[in-house]
């Protein structure tokens, strides 16, 4: 007896896809295999669809506490849920800043059943806090340190060699990089040039990114530490990040695979500002050329969202960033569709490579005894992405009137159906990812 069986879907697995059924009690998968002679409290059929293991966006932007205008909590919660998304690691760049085990414990206590999706919280490494960061990446909920290398939105920045180096021998666990090099980004602030956002990409230039990166890179190896490096947008750095897999993991945002300048910024204008910013073609290919080769490890939405009246202001007088985590499932699965990734590479992408790199507990697995965390998809389905389906609540993404085909059909997080064909099903009940890494975690 279950409480609810998934029957007659594809798989897709540590084992490779396979049809076959999910059993699930108590919030964890308990069953897998041809489970028709059993019975359940709850059974969706499944034919034709496609059962992962549950999405897990690492990079988000939900802007709560200070900023709720944008973006709060719930909102953004409900934004991942509606895009297939089951658990988001959100950012520390809110007002007041994550970096403090307070801030952290603030968070986790507005998001507790408030959230749709479960949730982690990155600690901002800075200057100040340096000597708490090994107590601090460790506390429960944390996802671990999130740096600023290059300023971005918020006052997080940390550019000095001697703190970067300070800091990195401290950590523990991995941690996350903005990686732009805040010297020559100051430098270059003359090329913006007035209402024209596709100056963005030539202020922060190649030589920014790859500065950073490299100097990241050495000084993980003097320290022994281990970095992952967030959004990288060059061909430059993905060439120079495969010879360095022995420190640095990488992440790619589905907006720098998709998108492509200069066009995408006369298409849309200040609608594809984003740090570091959407490069030419010649990148993009040299990313997927990355992603196909194994160098990526992780897909993060980078969910910056902004009102849309911040976003028509006359560049370079706005704001950088755009919504992205109701998206990141049917933009990539468009792609698995045109051939580019395999549906096995893109559940190594959002479920298996977060487990493995961040040492989460019972996710990112679809397996018995982990938690019953699955996104449910239909890679035939064809839909046109419209700013009236996004639930940020900025209301518009930079995909609108983009025909996908591949759809989030539903998001069951610890066995509870959360959304199932567009509609949010069950009220809130996010609760905090666990981690190999953290103290005070209990066994539940």
């Amino acid at each position: 007896m279950y409480e609810l069986l998934l029957k007659a879907g594809t798989v897709v697995n540590q084992g490779g896809q396979a049809r076959m059924d999910v059993g699930i009690n108590e919030g964890r998968v308990t069953a897998l295999g041809d489970l028709a002679q059993e019975r359940a409290d709850d059974v969706i059929d499944c034919t034709g669809l496609h059962v992962l293991p549950g999405v897990i966006d690492t990079q988000v932007h939900f802007r709560e506490p200070g900023a709720e205008h944008k973006e709060d909590l719930e909102t953004g919660s409900r934004a991942a849920v509606m895009g297939g998304v089951t658990a988001v690691f959100e950012m520390p760049n809110t007002w007041p800043a994550t970096v403090t085990g307070d801030a952290l414990s603030d968070k986790v206590k507005r998001a507790h059943h408030r959230m749709f999706c479960d949730f982690a919280f990155y600690v901002g490494g800075t200057k100040e806090n340096l000597a708490e960061l090994p107590e601090l990446e460790r506390l429960p909920a944390a996802a671990g340190v999130k740096v600023f290398m290059g300023s971005s939105t918020g006052d997080l920045l940390v550019d000095d060699e001697a703190v970067l180096k300070n800091l990195l021998g401290k950590l523990g666990r991995r941690a996350a990089f903005h990686s732009e090099d805040e010297e020559r980004l100051r430098e270059r602030l003359d090329v913006r040039r007035l209402d024209d956002p596709s100056s963005h990409p030539e202020w922060r230039d190649v030589r920014a990114a790859m500065e950073s990166t490299e100097r990241l890179v050495r000084l993980a190896y003097e320290t022994g530490a281990q970095v992952h490096i967030l959004h990288v947008s060059t061909a430059e750095e993905m060439a120079f990040l495969a010879n360095h897999k022995a420190v640095a993991s990488v992440e790619v945002t589905p907006q720098h695979l998709t998108l492509a300048g200069p066009e995408i910024y006369h298409e849309i204008g200040t609608r594809a500002q984003m740090n570091p910013p959407i490069r030419d073609v010649r990148h993009r290919e040299e990313l997927w050329r990355g992603l196909q080769s194994g160098v990526v490890d992780v897909l993060g939405s980078d969910h910056a969202p902004h009102t849309l009246e911040e976003k028509s202001a006359s560049y370079p007088a706005t704001p950088s960033g755009m919504p992205g985590v109701q998206t990141l499932v049917p933009v990539m699965l468009d792609h698995v569709n045109a051939g580019r990734l395999s549906i096995e590479r893109f559940v190594d992408l959002t479920a298996h490579g977060p487990q493995r790199l961040f040492g989460i507990s019972r996710k990112g697995r679809l397996a018995v005894g982990y938690d019953a965390d699955i996104t449910v998809v239909d890679l035939n389905r064809e839909m046109l992405i419209e700013d009236a389906w996004m639930e940020s609540r900025s209301n518009w993404t930079p995909y609108h009137g983009k025909k996908v085909r591949g759809w989030p059909i539903g998001t069951i997080i610890r066995g509870r159906r959360v959304m199932w064909d567009g509609e949010i099903m069950n009220s809130a009940g996010g609760e905090a990812v666990t981690f190999q890494f953290c103290q005070n975690q209990g066994s539940k």
